[in-house]
């Protein structure tokens, strides 16, 4: 790598659980560094952020407005070559539309958009900007998720016939919206996260999980979603039918109301001739079933990887990597990709979540929401 890439960041301010993740994983594989951001929506706020973070002043942006305008003028070694957005929802669409047109890559966190509208709108924009666009749906940066995708693509299981996900977390199982929590409030507020509560903020990511590892689309769904936080209005759990590309069946379960659970996600994937079975709680584990052999279980760096596994395994075995890791790998992926079109070169086949998995998440969430309305009714995505 002839530099490190600059990264401005819109949100992601004092207090920020995600943006502090953000420029952590960003920072990992020495890669990248943070010149810049617009970090709060107040000016005061923003800039006593960048200041925080060691930025210039002169860097440390009111709005992202401001910021993007301001960085397109500087000169091209010295202005942000991307922004990462690390915001509520509803200020995904608004400066990510704003830096590709202004030329400038961007990192999204998910859910994409606050509306598919939206979502499809950025699409068109993406398409015609010619700069890249990386979702951070971070688990898939997993060394045992890349494993068990291309155990899947080369047919080892055989074909997949069942598929259970779950995301089941219990920290709303209280009003903890009505305290002063911030986190809590914009996700249960529709104006700000959209028309799915905990759909979008954890079901996209078993949704994404599940089409990731299985190379397999989503077809229909049947949800039957709930609401048990008092006045909530958006969904704080959901069960669903699913059916696949292939005619696989499946189910998925979430929840944020689920008291004791703490950040449960999980994938079993089961074909003609085997099966696996991994948790984010215990990620450096894919264990597998095999119809004629013994019991298998893979760890980072281990033995018996596929190159794809390898390539994002950063320490000896045995050595725990987890959240941080996974998404430092989108973070990477983006960054080499981004990096070998400055130098002018080409990568075969970039693996990082991009807009049309935005996409995707977003019908995901609006066919969930049809069909809960509709007394269940299988509905299309």
């Amino acid at each position: 790598m002839s530099r490190k890439l600059r990264m401005g960041m819109v949100g992601g301010g004092a207090g920020s659980f995600i943006g502090d993740v953000h420029r952590k994983a960003a920072a990992i594989d020495g890669m990248i560094e943070l010149v810049c951001g617009a970090f709060s929506s107040t000016a005061e706020k923003s800039i006593a952020s960048g200041l925080a973070l060691n930025l210039d002043k002169n860097r440390c942006y009111g709005t992202f407005e401001e910021m993007i305008k301001t960085e397109a003028e500087l000169p091209e070694d010295v202005r942000m070559d991307f922004v990462a957005i690390v915001t509520p929802n509803h200020m995904h669409f608004p400066p990510a539309k704003m830096a590709l047109e202004y030329g400038f890559h961007v990192v999204c966190d998910k859910p994409v958009t606050l509306t598919l509208d939206e979502a499809e709108a950025l699409k068109k924009v993406v398409d015609g900007s010619g700069k890249l666009f990386a979702l951070t749906h971070n688990y898939t940066g997993n060394s045992m998720v890349k494993q068990a995708r291309a155990m899947v693509a080369n047919g080892e299981l055989g074909t997949i016939r069942k598929i259970q996900a779950q995301y089941l977390q219990g920290w709303l199982s209280t009003s903890l919206e009505k305290t002063e929590q911030k986190q809590a409030a914009w996700r249960v507020d529709p104006k700000k996260s959209g028309i799915g509560g905990a759909l979008g903020d954890i079901g996209t990511h078993a949704e994404n999980l599940i089409e990731y590892i299985t190379g397999l689309k989503i077809e229909e769904i049947a949800a039957d979603l709930g609401r048990f936080g008092e006045g909530r209005i958006l969904d704080d759990d959901g069960n669903m039918l699913i059916r696949m590309e292939n005619g696989a069946k499946g189910t998925i379960s979430i929840s944020q109301i689920a008291l004791g659970e703490e950040n449960n996600l999980g994938i079993k994937v089961y074909g003609t001739k085997g099966s696996l079975e991994w948790y984010q709680e215990n990620p450096n584990e894919l264990i597998t079933r095999w119809l004629e052999e013994p019991k298998k279980i893979y760890t980072p760096n281990g033995n018996g990887l596929h190159d794809e596994a390898l390539e994002v395994s950063r320490i000896p075995a045995g050595h725990p990597e987890g959240y941080l890791e996974a998404f430092a790998t989108i973070y990477k992926n983006f960054a080499t990709h981004l990096t070998a079109i400055n130098e002018e070169k080409s990568i075969e086949k970039p693996d990082y979540p991009t807009v049309e998995d935005g996409v995707r998440g977003m019908k995901f969430i609006y066919a969930a929401v049809e069909s809960d309305k509709n007394n269940s009714s299988w509905t299309k995505i």
